[in-house]
């Protein structure tokens, strides 16, 4: 574990060297970007940090400021923040070349958000069931913290809660409870800065983003190719939001095969990479 002074706050970094990495250059490198609430970079850990090191990529993954070991403080919870946090996090550890931002949920929004700010430090961007913060992605956002506010209060204070869910679930709960109820989360997140057309459209790097069929951001998807010059999405069935835990194997692939073709093109010193097995991705809708 190490922590690092990123923009006013102290944040939990986690990184794993690239092993078996392919040519003579330096590795390229992958930051994972996990959502909000009761999400941290464990996420990452027990399911994709270990198969993208192995794959010859260096790996960074961070808990975001209020979330899992990073300091929380009271306020500062704009998206400019993470932003901020994201920029300074890059400078902290010396990360000099363009890194491939993979963000789930909030941490899509943020790596997306990312690309926009800074097209220099970004080489591609894998988004997980997100989208850019626009002004539908606000009200949005404002009527889904209300909700989760309450929500998870009560569950906070469920007496069952950790006889039926666990310790583990127990402490996030009550992570994320605490976490909207002392802290400006809640009202800073609606009021964030967020990107009209023009600006989204102004993202030149690739971009892909997988959602699941029984998600409300597979919706999305026709809006978001329609303004981006370099965008693959893909809907693979039977998945809701939580489609990181349901469908692991499935978003490894394409994210892998969507970085690795993409640093090749780039790195013709590198081997050409190998594309998934067929099987894994069998019933994926590819747009």
């Amino acid at each position: 574990m190490a922590m690092i002074s990123a923009n006013g706050v102290e944040l939990h970094v986690e990184r794993m060297p690239a092993r078996n990495s392919p040519g003579t250059a330096a590795p390229p490198t992958v930051v994972f970007v996990h959502g909000m609430l009761i999400d941290s970079l464990i996420s990452y850990y027990f399911t994709l940090a270990a198969v993208f090191a192995a794959a010859g990529l260096d790996v960074i993954m961070y808990d975001q400021r209020g979330h899992g070991r990073s300091e929380r403080p009271p306020s500062g919870y704009l998206l400019e923040d993470s932003l901020g946090d994201l920029d300074a996090l890059l400078d902290g550890l010396e990360v000099t070349g363009p890194v491939h931002l993979v963000g789930y949920s909030y941490g899509g929004t943020v790596a997306f958000g990312y690309a926009a700010l800074r097209p220099d430090r970004v080489a591609s961007v894998s988004m997980i069931e997100s989208e850019p913060a626009t002004e539908a992605w606000s009200r949005k956002m404002a009527v889904n913290l209300e909700r989760a506010a309450a929500g998870f209060a009560e569950a906070a204070g469920d007496e069952a809660l950790a006889e039926e869910h666990g310790p583990f679930v127990t402490r996030r709960v009550k992570s994320a409870s605490r976490l909207l109820h002392t802290t400006t989360l809640a009202r800073d997140i609606p009021a964030s800065r967020v990107l009209d057309e023009d600006e989204i459209r102004s993202v030149r790097c690739p971009v892909l983003a997988v959602y699941g069929s029984e998600s409300e951001l597979a919706a999305r998807e026709p809006w978001l190719k329609s303004l981006l010059t370099d965008c693959r999405t893909v809907v693979v069935p039977n998945q809701e939001h939580w489609i990181l835990l349901g469908a692991t194997q499935v978003v490894s692939d394409l994210i892998m095969a969507w970085i690795l073709n993409h640093e090749g093109a780039h790195r013709p010193d590198r081997n050409p990479p190998a594309r998934p097995r067929e099987a894994r991705t069998a019933g994926v809708e590819h747009r």
